[in-house]
């Protein structure tokens, strides 16, 4: 069957190609042969090649001056959080449909991911009662649906360390059990098979670490032991998903004054890794750390950070928690900072973000 009647089928998928990503439910539920197109892997292949692929940043991201209901009669305010994505080409945002059946909002420090079309949300922290999650939730930005997915396994754990290789799988490693015992085991999701993997377990325990995805590695870098609540390391360890191994750990991986909290970490397209500390921009350079740039007075409390196929990094955050969010965008080419605008219903707090380009 054609794809479109009386049209080449080069011209046909060309048509297909240049679509706004906000129109994919739209094709999916008109014509079978259009859902089968799009949600090919050569397809988004394809996009991105020619150059029409849309870049988003997903947030988890509170409503302004929400309020819920909280036992014993007792209205206080408490933070509902949602998902929202700007699209850092043209400025816009909008807001993804909730999960279905979560009408206090998403888990509290729940993790996102992406991986081809699909935005993974996993674990986190009951809004309501703040009992620990091990729920997985997908949406389809190609359907403009979700679904539950198969629970985290390894027993309950919260404060992980999260990344994707964007294509397949998501990372997850660290973080702390029930008994707050921070953790050194890693776990990993086949998203298309909807499927976990138990990984080898990490060199060192690691509560509140972070991570990041380059170069065939998953990254995770700082957090703490049992033993130094609070006391953030230096180091990082990586593990080779083609060895399927961890490498040894890197003693100094982050450098003096990064260790108060865990920096907010990104990695580009061509493997140079970015990170928020404080009020600077670093880069890492031949395993160095060295400071490319002032933050805006505005954006300095930063919650989330990407950089972007042109190399542009886009940084999310506030002055300070409780103040409202906004957004820019960097040019390394010039060292410039360029405000986002923000609508008011999406300055809430920003608890954890992922990076789509579909």
């Amino acid at each position: 069957m054609e794809l479109i009647p009386d049209l080449p089928e080069t011209l046909a998928r060309e048509c297909l190609l240049r679509t706004s990503y906000k129109q994919f439910p739209l094709i999916s539920s008109i014509c079978k042969v259009w859902q089968r197109e799009i949600s090919l892997p050569d397809f988004l292949q394809h996009r991105k090649a020619s150059g029409h692929s849309q870049e988003l940043v997903v947030l988890s991201q509170a409503r302004v001056n929400p309020v819920s209901q909280l036992g014993s009669g007792k209205t206080i305010p408490t933070p509902l959080y949602r998902i929202s994505v700007l699209e850092p080409e043209s400025g816009l945002w909008t807001e993804l449909p909730p999960v279905p059946g979560k009408s206090n909002g998403l888990p509290l420090f729940c993790r996102l991911a992406s991986v081809g079309s699909d935005l993974v949300v996993i674990g986190g922290l009951d809004p309501v009662t703040w009992r620990t999650s091990d729920s997985v939730f997908v949406f389809s930005f190609l359907t403009s649906t979700w679904r539950n997915a198969t629970s985290m396994p390894g027993g309950l754990r919260s404060f992980f360390a999260c990344a994707s290789d964007s294509e397949r799988d998501v990372f997850v490693a660290g973080g702390h059990d029930e008994d707050k015992n921070a953790l050194t085991s890693a776990l990993v999701y086949d998203v298309a098979e909807d499927r976990w993997a138990l990984l080898p377990d990490m060199g060192r325990e690691r509560d509140e670490c972070t991570a990041t995805f380059h170069a065939g590695k998953f990254h995770v870098i700082g957090g703490y032991a049992t033993e130094e609540q609070g006391q953030f390391s230096k180091t990082s360890e990586s593990f080779d998903v083609t060895t399927r191994r961890w490498g040894g750990e890197k003693n100094d991986f982050l450098a003096h004054g990064m260790t108060t909290w865990p920096p907010v970490c990104t990695a580009g397209e061509s493997g140079e890794l970015y990170a928020c500390c404080r009020r600077d921009l670093m880069v890492l350079s031949d395993d160095t750390w060295k400071k490319v740039g002032d933050l805006p007075d505005d954006v300095c409390n930063v919650s989330y950070m990407a950089v972007r196929r042109t190399g542009k990094v886009v940084v999310i955050g506030s002055v300070r928690y409780g103040e409202p969010s906004v957004g820019y965008n960097w040019d390394m080419s010039n060292s410039r900072w360029v405000k986002l605008e923000t609508q008011e219903k999406y300055e809430g707090h920003v608890q954890a973000g992922c990076f789509l380009d579909i």
